[in-house]
């Protein structure tokens, strides 16, 4: 799909195991692209053809056997001489719709990015004196054959096996995030290019160069079609544990620590007024109940979001989500940096809008100025 008003350029790759360039019959087809980056949960795709029969009888999309389901998809969008690759993905889904108008039958591919194939078999497993870190990298490698690069943040604690030990009962994508949750860690697979993604487990990765800003009432700079922000004073959460020493059973209370999101964004954070009681804290170690107190306040969501909707053309490239950007002209209140938590492209000919979300802890900018 070529877009000479915007100078940006679609590119699409499909196939059992490798994506390869999709043939004519598929991208002539092609009328509408959708992919969805979302920090919470997962990245998605949707991909719409117009449908026409060939000489079987058949739809010749479908007679190609590109888009047969679970194979895979790469899309990427260029704004110049090197494509950025939105998803790389398993198709999941069909929806077929025939018309007895000629030309107006279509056809829906939906699908999910490759950590997908982690979330296909359900085990029990064991990991006996190993740390959470080295089990979540043993899963990622497993799924190699799809590109997974594991990016694993190594943990503090080691289980040993006479007190503790890791078990999994769900399937490998559901047991990494439940270590993650209970490191207070996001996991997510990011493309790298055509065939190859990072595997990230860690904490939420706040660092790195910002993205060009968001400008909204700054007349010829103005990049955004429309921006609105929200404070939420219920998102923040503290907590309350304690742990029990085990020859003297004296307790030992665990103090409410701040959420693991560094560097922190807003110069004036909303206070948490909401109390979390932990209470499987009393059976662990003060390391572990540390950890927990530290996970619980980091699953909490950020009090100020934003929402709105890119002028592609004025923005001049692909806003990604689990990164920083900028905003400026909103006021000093909303001004200043943000986390992007996620972003909707969505391609025709012709067009190419970006919806996202925004979040951070606060309110009024750290930073007198952004990139612009």
């Amino acid at each position: 799909m070529l877009d000479g008003t915007l100078g940006t350029r679609l590119l699409l790759f499909a196939g059992a195991t490798v994506p390869l360039p999709a043939g004519p019959e598929v991208t002539r087809a092609l009328e509408q692209v959708e992919v969805t980056s979302d920090a919470d949960q997962g990245d998605a795709f949707q991909l719409t053809f117009n449908l026409s029969k060939g000489g079987l009888m058949d739809y010749t999309v479908l007679q190609s056997g590109a888009l047969d389901l679970f194979n895979r998809v790469v899309v990427a969008v260029a704004f110049g001489v090197v494509p950025e690759v939105l998803i790389d993905g398993i198709i999941t889904h069909h929806e077929v719709a025939p018309s007895n108008e000629p030309g107006r039958s279509t056809l829906r591919v939906k699908g999910k990015d490759v950590s997908l194939m982690l979330d296909l078999e359900e085990k029990n497993e064991s990991y006996p004196n190993q740390p959470d870190w080295l089990v979540v990298t043993q899963l990622i490698a497993s799924q190699a054959q799809y590109g997974l690069v594991p990016a694993v943040t190594p943990t503090t604690d080691v289980p040993i096996e006479l007190l503790r030990v890791s078990r999994q009962h769900e399937t490998d994508l559901a047991f990494i995030r439940r270590l993650a949750d209970r490191n207070g860690y996001v996991f997510y697979v990011e493309p790298l290019t055509v065939g190859a993604s990072t595997a990230y487990w860690g904490p939420e990765n706040r660092l790195g160069l910002p993205q060009p800003a968001l400008s909204v009432d700054m007349g010829s700079a103005t990049n955004v079609e429309s921006l609105s922000f929200a404070a939420d004073g219920m998102a923040p959460v503290e907590t309350e544990s304690e742990v029990v020493e085990p020859i003297t059973k004296t307790s030992i209370p665990i103090p409410s620590l701040p959420p693991l999101r560094v560097p922190p964004l807003a110069a004036s954070p909303i206070p948490a007024r909401r109390k979390e009681l932990l209470r499987r804290s009393a059976n662990q170690n003060p390391a572990e109940a540390a950890t927990s107190s530290l996970a619980a306040s980091t699953r909490a969501p950020d009090p100020v979001t934003g929402q709105g909707q890119l002028d592609a053309r004025r923005y001049g490239t692909a806003l990604r989500a689990r990164r920083l950007v900028g905003v400026r002209g909103a006021g000093l209140s909303y001004d200043g940096f943000y986390y992007v938590r996620s972003v909707t492209h969505t391609l025709q000919q012709g067009t190419y809008t970006q919806s996202f979300t925004i979040s951070r802890e606060g309110t009024m900018t750290l930073t007198p100025v952004v990139v612009p």
